[in-house]
């Protein structure tokens, strides 16, 4: 399931849910809506897994 695996990265990146969902989807309320029953659509679901699989690279880059 998708928000395990964002509960998981969130707990290992130490951020906030808000945060995740401004940066991965430009959503505040994803994780919150996530955990409330909300089922993102394939494409959305595609954006959040690719965020979380670059963004060790992003955020140290530079």
């Amino acid at each position: 399931m998708l928000i395990r695996t964002i509960e998981k990265f969130l707990r290992e990146h130490a951020m906030p849910a808000t945060k995740f969902g401004r940066l991965a989807a430009n959503d505040p309320r994803l994780v919150l809506d996530m955990r409330m029953g909300r089922e993102p659509r394939a494409a959305l679901s595609f954006r959040v897994e690719h965020f979380m699989n670059t963004y060790g690279e992003t955020a140290h880059a530079g």
